[in-house]
């Protein structure tokens, strides 16, 4: 691999811009080559003419040996280093000294940014050290609170604070000063606390308790923001690394292809910088490590080495097969499916129309789930092709995210599965005469949804559990919207609910079919005619729409942001347009159809300029890139285009159900099911552009690392933030 691609592969997405801009550096050492090839060609010519040329070059060639080229000066007070190019009259000088300008700006904004970024470290750093004899502190306090200070705890209670301070007694003193100082951070929010908040009940100094409970949640916050801020110091490294290699590599380039010796010097200037000199970086590392060794592993190096070195999750070769041999299995069970349909001539028959009245709603659930899997397996190979940090975006501890092959396999696994059950029994459901009907193949359906159900509940640390809690943990922020943050997995989530209102239809559908007890009967289902089927059915569509609606008021309440309103009229909006839709395919009629028609419209409008100009970030003013951005992770603007052409095509799905469109060689559950599926694909597209203005928003802030809270406060702090 080249240095260039190398370079490009390891830097930290979010900060980007503030590395060397090797690419832009070498276009213009390819300038200097054009030029001098041209002065060469041009002095060849002339020189044929002359009788001794040889001596005379020879003469001047040795004249700018004996001079230097370049000369460094430094500038206070913001020490910027500046390097005076003196051989600039020279054929293709001019471009030799662009180079050496462009080349100063970039090494001094990388000064900068890595002083900038070391100077906040530190103050990082202390606040963890305050944080670290806080616990310290409270650690002494819950033993001794524990063991009721008798004789044999009491030495290991001396002991241990032997190893912080040299007496005793004038440790406990230390401690009980710390102890008055400090309160215990509210870090888990719960709907009891939101309640409480709102009603503005609470006390006004809460009494610090020394329990177990509390040291291990407060150990628990500290060892994750130890871990967090290792990392973050091993990227300030590499960064370092880097940056140093950037410039050592297009300096000997420079040299190669300028025939100079100005590496040498201007390697001397970079080595004397803050960039290479300073040796904060690697302190606060071993810091770090000494004090995280001791507090949180009981002095273990390789245990606590391990937790602050955490590796990436790596790619194996039985994923591949297995995702491979799911992949075949679901092809051929889809063929085999299609030749039994066409040998038992079964289309048009009694059996199967009451097969797609019945079984097909249950079976589609896993249909639309498997396809919105497949497209979030799509969109995570491309979030990685356009290196799109979505680990970071969506907050997934390092380690435990999932690859594009591990979310295929999930998918491909539950569409070989449920290709089975459909296989299972579709001899006993689609022909009306058959005669080896039981009861228990109508089971089959809801024997595979409390699979699936199972296996992501399971508590066993199995089939990706930290995944699985993760989605879990957010499902339930989703549904409690208004009484949690609302963070990015959240509402992300959510949106991906919107795209699903048939799936959670099919689940009513579950619940109807199965707690009615209509698969007991070789009949068509009774649903339909019912009222609290009906009345759900409305209510069912509604619900991602009013999860988002809450989601967007708690955000306006907290954030005090006008947009996040815009949002909720928009959910509001899209509420009313759905209900009036539903309403028009329940009971038709003229007044329906124009309403749903009115509102519709005036949603679709709105959510599509939602999407483009508000989500996605296009359609800017006076950008470079015509009603684009300025900024594009895919280089080929034609994708942007045409995502946008088809997110407005794929947001005009609901014209089928206002224009009752039919098509005699469809079924009706399967037109609605084709009209879900172009919704779930219009939401994949969404997804990649979506994290692509946000990790852009990223990159723009330098924001890289997430934010840890802290178990304690000091009271000096309480102090300023009043």
């Amino acid at each position: 691999m080249r240095f260039g691609k190398e370079f490009a592969s390891k830097m930290i997405p979010e900060w980007q811009e503030a590395y060397i801009d090797y690419a832009h550096l070498k276009t213009i050492l390819q300038d200097i080559q054009t030029s001098r090839n041209i002065s060469v060609s041009n002095s060849r010519m002339k020189t044929s003419f002359a009788r001794n040329p040889t001596k005379r070059y020879n003469r001047d060639a040795s004249v700018s040996e004996t001079h230097d080229t370049v000369v460094n000066t430094v500038e206070e007070p913001e020490i910027t280093y500046d390097m005076a190019f003196l051989k600039a009259g020279e054929p293709g000088g001019d471009s030799e000294l662009v180079f050496f300008r462009t080349l100063d700006q970039e090494f001094n904004k990388v000064n900068s940014f890595y002083r900038t970024e070391v100077e906040k470290a530190t103050d990082e750093a202390l606040a963890l050290n305050k944080q670290i004899d806080s616990l310290v502190a409270f650690r002494l306090r819950v033993m001794e609170k524990k063991h009721s200070l008798s004789d044999s705890i009491s030495v290991d209670v001396n002991a241990f604070t032997s190893e912080i301070g040299s007496s005793s007694k004038s440790k406990e003193h230390t401690n009980q000063s710390v102890l008055e100082r400090i309160r215990m951070n509210k870090t888990r929010e719960t709907p009891l606390s939101t309640i409480k908040t709102i009603l503005k009940v609470h006390k006004h100094e809460e009494e610090l308790r020394f329990t177990s409970e509390n040291l291990k949640k407060a150990e628990e916050l500290l060892q994750i923001a130890f871990i967090e801020f290792y990392q973050k110091l091993g990227h300030l490294k590499n960064y370092s690394f880097l940056n140093t290699s950037a410039i050592s590599k297009i300096m000997k380039k420079y040299d190669k292809i300028a025939a100079r010796n100005a590496s040498r010097q201007y390697m001397g200037m970079v080595d004397s910088s803050y960039l290479t000199s300073s040796d904060e970086v690697h302190k606060l590392m071993l810091r770090i490590e000494s004090t995280f060794i001791e507090h949180f592993s009981s002095s273990n190096r390789s245990q606590g080495m391990n937790l602050l070195r955490t590796k990436a999750n790596k790619e194996r070769h039985r994923i591949t097969f297995s995702t491979g041999f799911f992949f075949g299995c679901s092809i051929s069970l889809i063929i085999a499916l299609v030749l039994i349909i066409h040998a038992r001539n079964i289309m048009g028959t009694p059996g199967q129309r009451a097969y797609m009245e019945t079984m097909f709603p249950l079976y589609r659930f896993f249909g639309f789930v498997v396809l919105h899997v497949i497209m979030y397996a799509a969109n995570i190979y491309f979030w990685k092709i356009y290196r799109v940090n979505y680990s970071f975006i969506f907050g997934f501890k390092q380690g435990t995210e999932l690859g594009y092959r591990h979310v295929l396999l999930l998918s491909f696994g539950l569409g070989t599965l449920s290709l089975c059950a459909v296989l299972l029994n579709l001899d006993m459901e689609m022909d009306s005469q058959t005669k080896d009907y039981k009861t228990f193949t109508k089971l089959i359906p809801l024997f595979l949804l409390a699979l699936v159900i199972a296996i992501t509940i399971c508590p066993f640390n199995i089939l990706y559990r930290p995944s699985r809690f993760f989605f879990l943990m957010a499902l339930f922020h989703c549904i409690a919207a208004p009484f949690y943050t609302v963070n990015f997995p959240d509402f992300f989530l959510a949106d991906q609910l919107t795209s699903q209102v048939q799936a959670l239809r099919s689940l009513e559908f579950y619940i109807c079919y199965y707690g009615f007890g209509d698969f007991r009967q070789r009949r068509r289902n009774t649903c339909r005619s019912n009222d609290l089927f009906t009345t759900f059915y409305f209510i069912v569509a509604v619900i991602p729409y009013w999860l988002r609606f809450l989601q967007c008021i708690r955000r306006v309440i907290e954030e005090r942001d006008q947009m996040h309103g815009y949002n909720a009229v928009k959910y509001l909006l899209t509420i009313v347009a759905a209900c009036l839709r539903t309403a028009y395919t329940l009971n038709r009629g003229a007044s329906w159809n124009i309403s749903a028609w009115v509102f519709s419209g005036a949603a679709t409008l709105n959510a599509t300029y939602w999407d483009i100009v508000v989500d996605w970030g296009l359609l800017q003013r006076r950008c470079k890139n015509s009603f684009l951005r300025d900024k594009l992770l895919v280089p080929h603007k034609t994708v942007y285009y045409a995502a946008m052409v088809l997110n407005v095509l794929l947001r005009l799905v609901w014209l089928q159900t206002v224009l009752d469109l039919k098509f005699s060689f469809l079924h009706r559950e399967t037109l609605v099911a084709l009209m879900a599926c172009l919704e779930i694909i219009r939401r994949g597209i969404w997804n990649f552009f979506r994290l692509e203005n946000e990790h852009l928003n990223n990159v723009g802030k330098f924001r890289a690392f997430r934010t840890v809270p802290l178990p304690f406060n000091y009271q000096e702090d309480r102090d300023q933030d009043s």
